[in-house]
Parts: C-alpha cells; sequence; structure tokens
C-alpha cells in the first residue's frame, strides 16, 4: 500500500449550500489540465457539486484565479473546492475521490468523473427518482453514459434527443468500441425503449456512474493513475448486496479529450500493467475474505483488453 501523505486544503473557495429534501452532490476529481470543464459542468448542473483538485502550488493560484475570473463560477457558493498537492509520479485517483466524499453535506451523491456533462436539469430529475425509492438504502441508481468522438457536439436536451443522435451515430454507448464489458450490464438496448427504472444484475468489470447515500464505502486508495479504480468499487457494493438500478430518463456524455498520461502508461508498459494485476488480485483476496465471497478475476475478456490497448484514449 502506498503510505505518502498528501498535503490538502480542504474548501479552498467559500461554500455556502442550503440542502434540500433529497439533495445529491455532483462529485469528481481532476488535475488542473482539465479545470475548463469546471464551467461545462456548472452550466448543466444546478445544484451542489463537489471537486477535488490535484495540483502543485502554482496551479492552485491559477485554479483560484480561474475561479474568480470566470463569469459561470465566481458567484457559485454551492461548489465545494479541495486541493491536493501534488506528490509522486502516479495520479491518486481514489484519494481524490475518497475527499471528496468525506466532505459531502448532501445525503446522495452522483459519482461521476469531471469529462461528463450532466443532461440538462440532470440534477432535479435525480432527487425525483430518489424520493420514488423512498428507501437508498443499498441501491445505487445507475446514470447510462454515452460519448461522443468529436471534440465539439451538441449535447442533447432530451431522451428524444438522445436516440435520434444514435440512430444517426453522433453518440454511442461510452467505451462500447474498446471496453463494451465496463457498460454493458446497462443494457443500452433496453434502456432506449424504457419508460421506467429496471434492476440489472453486476458483472465482472461493471463500472457504471451511480447516485449512492453519502455513506457509502470508500474508495480503496491503493489504485492509483488507470484501471480497475472505478472497477473495484462497484464490485464492493455489489458483495455488500447493492441493487444496480437503471435510470430511464437520465443520462451524462463523455466529452472526448487528449489520451492521458496514466492511460498511455497502461497501453505502453507490461510493467505497469503486471502492477495493475497484483493489486487486483490482492483486492479481490481482501474482498473474498471481508465478504465471504468468492470473486476472481478469470472472467476477464482478453480480447477488450487487447482492443482497449490498441484504441482507448
Amino acid at each position: 500500500m502506498n503510505t505518502t501523505k498528501w498535503r490538502t486544503l480542504l474548501f479552498f473557495r467559500e461554500f455556502k449550500s442550503k440542502v434540500i429534501d433529497n439533495d445529491v452532490t455532483f462529485a469528481a476529481q481532476l488535475s488542473f489540465d482539465r479545470i475548463q470543464m469546471i464551467e461545462t459542468l456548472a452550466k448543466y448542473w444546478d445544484g451542489p457539486i463537489s471537486l477535488t483538485l490535484y495540483l502543485t502550488d502554482p496551479e492552485l493560484e491559477q485554479a483560484i484565479e480561474f475561479v474568480d475570473s470566470s463569469e459561470m463560477l465566481q458567484d457559485r457558493t454551492n461548489i465545494a473546492y479541495h486541493a491536493v498537492f501534488k506528490d509522486g509520479e502516479y495520479y491518486p485517483i481514489n484519494l481524490l475521490r475518497n475527499i471528496g466524499l468525506q466532505n459531502i453535506e448532501t445525503p446522495y451523491v452522483f459519482l461521476a468523473d469531471i469529462d461528463f456533462i450532466p443532461m440538462k436539469d440532470l440534477y432535479n430529475v435525480l432527487r425525483k427518482h430518489i424520493k420514488s425509492m423512498k428507501n437508498m438504502d443499498k441501491k445505487a441508481l445507475v446514470i447510462p453514459a454515452f460519448e461522443t468522438q468529436r471534440y465539439r457536439s451538441r449535447i442533447p436536451k432530451n431522451k428524444k434527443q438522445l436516440l435520434s443522435m444514435l440512430a444517426t451515430k453522433a453518440l454511442m454507448p461510452f467505451r462500447q468500441d474498446v471496453w463494451a464489458v465496463g457498460h454493458s450490464p446497462t443494457n443500452y438496448t433496453k434502456w432506449k425503449t424504457a419508460t421506467s427504472a429496471y434492476n440489472v444484475e453486476w458483472k465482472p468489470d461493471f463500472e457504471p456512474y451511480v447516485v449512492v447515500k453519502n455513506t457509502v464505502v470508500e474508495y480503496d486508495p491503493t489504485f492509483m493513475g488507470f484501471g480497475w479504480n472505478k472497477v473495484s468499487h462497484i464490485m464492493e457494493l455489489n458483495a455488500q448486496g447493492y441493487e444496480f438500478i437503471v435510470l430511464p430518463d437520465a443520462f451524462i456524455i463523455h466529452k472526448a479529450h487528449a489520451p492521458s498520461f496514466d492511460i498511455a502508461k497502461f497501453r505502453t508498459s507490461p510493467i505497469y500493467r503486471m502492477c495493475l494485476q497484483n493489486l487486483k488480485d490482492n483486492f479481490i483476496t481482501k474482498l473474498n475474505k471481508k465478504y465471504e465471497k468468492s470473486f476472481s478475476d478469470k472472467n476477464n475478456d482478453g480480447d477488450s483488453v487487447t482492443n482497449f490497448l490498441a484504441k482507448a484514449n
């Protein structure tokens, strides 16, 4: 386990947010090169947001200047900004997620990523579904994820527009061509015609974006950089007996971006992939012992991995 202690600065900008019924926070982490995405997120998500940034000291100063000079962000007080200062070669993705989780003030949290744009009014749609569930104990609401390969593409306003864009291949299910196992359990075919929420079964390598109670188990911080950081978390939710419930009228869109340093490492370094496999094996061993389960990594789709190495960005 990595024992590095990162310097952190919580709420480095004023945060005020009045919690309302069934309130949900959009939680994400990011490095400085993704900072422009904050404005896009704020445009589409009216509710509270939690952002944990991985920064150098000079980048923190630039981040504060960016927020203070942004017409979209300067008056938003319901965005919590936390800083973790850079230390080491690899991106501590799950540590960043955990810091965000530990400081959520709403009863529910949408565990997302900064490169996703929520559909307009998703905040209120989620609150409506949370209310309809009555009890959210051990429930994970799955938000179907889609993507466009275009750096500039319009965001559908609703499901009708999204279905039209799917038909013309302007959009597609997220990672359909390079890592289908990550989201295929969502059952996009069923979702297209669904008018009510439906349950899906967990499968190996499932990594949906979900809404859960803020008391959800934290991420395993040993996963750093690229690979299995979300998969391991969803696997633990399954071990705890969570239901995975797909929402029929909700979606997020992944915005295309240049390949990250960590994905490049995964694709080019056999040693990196070997270390990741060791982390996976250790995690599964601990999970099986903790929950008296019999998970394994034997279901890995070798063709999917090969495809991902060839195409992923």
